[in-house]
């Protein structure tokens, strides 16, 4: 299985596929039309990869940040969901745009996805709950189990969902300012997570 490739950018597909040369191997790779804007001819890049293996064909999906692959391999363990939907839903919303989205209810968001209606949003909106380990954030502010330290747990188990690693995760929480809510504090953390990773 293929876990990351690092290389040079050959070709960037009008399909949102791009053609990443290692050691002189091209890897044909999917991304999202965001990624692709990203990923200049000649440039070199390190992709985190989810290697999608069926019995009529084998799909490298790329992504430039750990958590976008993170939320790729959530969405597509979710029933009914894809890796074309998972990239269709990454395409319109960053993972913390999308735990906004999941903590605050926001069908009408999940709904600016193509191919996602109001019925297959209000699913999903229930499932990611869960998947995400979000069951406890709340986006007004106050965690539903109370105090001010429930909110650092729950920002902590949602970024243990998405994979970060306890020393990542302590690290970005110790970081984190006092006195937000847990939605806030949490896309906070993915942004600093990010940024160690670029």
């Amino acid at each position: 299985m293929i876990g990351s490739l690092r290389g040079v950018v050959l070709e960037r597909g009008a399909d949102t596929e791009v053609l990443l040369e290692v050691a002189g191997v091209g890897y044909l790779i999917t991304v999202t039309p965001r990624t692709l804007g990203e990923l200049e001819p000649g440039a070199n890049v390190f992709v985190h990869v989810h290697h999608h293996i069926r019995e009529d064909a084998q799909t490298l999906f790329g992504f430039l940040r750990r958590e976008e692959r993170a939320t790729f391999q959530i969405l597509i363990a979710t029933h009914g969901v894809g890796p074309a939907l998972a990239m269709a839903i990454l395409g319109t919303h960053t993972p913390s745009a999308l735990i906004d989205i999941v903590t605050s209810a926001d069908n009408a968001s999940l709904c600016l996805v193509p191919g996602v209606g109001k019925k297959t949003a209000e699913r999903l909106l229930v499932e990611l709950k869960n998947r995400l380990n979000l069951p406890m954030l709340d986006p007004v502010g106050a965690s539903v189990a109370g105090g001010g330290s429930s909110v650092l747990g729950d920002v902590r188990e949602a970024l243990y969902g998405l994979g970060y690693a306890p020393e990542e995760v302590r690290d970005a929480l110790r970081e984190l300012p006092p006195g937000e809510s847990a939605a806030t504090l949490l896309r906070e953390a993915l942004q600093l997570l990010g940024a160690r990773r670029a």
